[in-house]
């Protein structure tokens, strides 16, 4: 009997031992998490996200780290803040400038990763009246585009140069896809338009009246919150290190990173090669991204969309 009890005893230590290995795995056990969620923005040109999703480059990383990985196709900036912010998505990876600032107005818990690009010029207003050649002409007109964005921005930003404000047109919020339609079928006079809607517009003979080059930045960021960074910085470390990779890699490998965005994108060849130049994809915040992303906050502000003013720098993730 007691040989017996002795037995089962032992069995039962053994497989606690076990069970206590499996739930480790080879990899430390203090994630906050078990599943990394990133978004997944491929609009208007993020060939660096096209690239990482054809080659598993995340995926990789983070199973090295004993956990999955997922993508998340949300791309609402007001989606995406809030997707962050309830903990449903960790890393946002290409969020504009805007989008973030609105976030921290509202009180959400948001830091600024790094840069993912700035490309003014991929931000264009079009008409297919070719005398619409100054902030002036604009005046009494009709003129689409996605509220609360980069575009938004280029817009109020091209009027003040002629001492004028949204007062002084009909601006009417609306999305990329659906402000080209209906420039197309007349019922506006301007459309903002970006990345493959814009060189599909100017492609089609309509009249560039603007671009942002000069009046924006164009700010696209990566972010995640301060909290979970704290709980899990080796994460991010992850993150920063598939990113840099992968810029070394388009770098060193341009036609191949080319041909994975024309696959992706349904762009012809042509067109990728054409747009990518007018893209800057870095990492690293500089002092004149944060007096970029310091634009749009006043700007935001002035424009009455946040009713508190925002320190971007209180915006940069604490890695201390």
């Amino acid at each position: 009997m007691k040989k017996t009890l002795a037995l089962i005893l032992s069995v039962l230590m053994i497989a606690t031992a076990f069970t206590g290995c499996a739930s480790t795995g080879n990899t430390e056990s203090n994630y906050t998490v078990d599943k990394v969620t990133m978004t997944y923005v491929k609009s208007p040109l993020n060939v660096p996200s096209i690239v990482e999703k054809a080659q598993g480059n995340f995926e990789a990383a983070y199973k090295e780290l004993g956990l999955e990985f997922a993508y998340s196709e949300l791309t609402s900036g007001a989606d995406q803040t809030a997707a962050l912010a309830s903990g449903d998505i960790q890393i946002l990876n290409a969020v504009g400038a805007t989008s973030a600032i609105l976030s921290a107005a509202n009180g959400a818990d948001i830091k600024i990763i790094g840069m993912y690009s700035a490309s003014p010029a991929a931000f264009c207003l079009f008409s297919k009246d070719d005398t619409m050649n100054s902030p002036e002409a604009l005046r009494g007109k009709t003129i689409a585009g996605p509220k609360g964005t980069i575009l938004h921005e280029l817009l109020t930003a091209y009027l003040a140069k002629g001492g004028m404000t949204l007062e002084d047109v009909n601006y009417v919020s609306m999305d990329i896809p659906t402000s080209f339609s209906a420039l197309e079928n007349g019922s506006i006079d301007g459309a903002l338009q970006a990345g493959p809607n814009a060189y599909n517009c100017e492609q089609a003979g309509y009249h560039l009246v603007t671009t942002g080059e000069g009046l924006i930045s164009g700010s696209i960021l990566t972010a995640t919150t301060q909290e979970f960074y704290d709980k899990n910085p080796e994460l991010i470390q992850a993150f920063l290190r598939v990113q840099e990779e992968t810029l070394n890699y388009i770098n060193e490998n341009h036609d191949e990173a080319m041909q994975m965005t024309a696959e992706e994108t349904g762009l012809p060849i042509e067109a990728v090669e054409a747009m990518y130049p007018l893209y800057d994809f870095h990492i690293d915040v500089t002092e004149d991204d944060i007096a970029a992303v310091e634009k749009t906050a006043k700007f935001l502000y002035e424009s009455g969309l946040i009713e508190t003013k925002v320190d971007v720098r209180s915006l940069l993730l604490d890695k201390e």
